[in-house]
């Protein structure tokens, strides 16, 4: 008797799973639901976005000049980051600001790389992890351990997330 009463049961179930079902495939007939084209994200038709931001030259290189020699390096470090050629695409004027640049941050003691550091706003210390990671990828003698003090305070300020921004970046330097 109880396995028949079970049995009544699993069709009485069933029978109201399958009224839910009849009635939910009619509903979804209709694409009246959708709100958002999920056709626009199909890799097929996917295009690269519009960038309108202006491309700068780079820093200005008698400028950084003046202002190393007048031991002004956080000015320094300040001009060259806000001006760095971000979508650019001319590889030599990145290459001639990776230069400048690193030259701006090897002139720094190593005791007040934390202070220059903190005088940066968040976008910078973007812009400066770049140039580390940059830095990274052409080692000069004595730059690497230079550039490791620069990252690991950029790091303590910035976290992971200057690294995940940097590394996803599409506006390579």
């Amino acid at each position: 008797l109880d396995s028949l009463h079970s049995e009544n049961h699993v069709n009485a179930n069933s029978e109201v799973t399958f009224e839910r079902i009849g009635k939910m495939s009619k509903n979804t007939k209709s694409s009246a639901f959708r709100r958002i084209d999920v056709d626009q994200y199909n890799e097929d038709n996917y295009k690269e976005e519009v960038d309108n931001e202006p491309v700068t030259a780079g820093p200005n290189e008698n400028e950084v000049t003046s202002l190393l020699s007048q031991n002004k390096q956080i000015d320094a470090l300040k001009h060259v980051l806000s001006n760095a050629p971000l979508g650019n695409k001319n590889q030599a004027i990145k290459d001639a600001s990776l230069n400048l640049v690193l030259r701006v941050l090897l002139s720094f003691k190593t005791s007040k790389i934390e202070e220059a550091v903190n005088q940066l706003d968040n976008e910078a210390r973007d812009v400066l992890m770049k140039y580390i990671y940059r830095g990274f990828e052409v080692p000069n003698e004595g730059s690497s351990a230079q550039l490791l003090v620069w990252h690991e305070k950029v790091f303590a300020l910035s976290g992971v997330g200057s690294i995940v921004r940097v590394l996803t970046d599409k506006k390579k330097l």
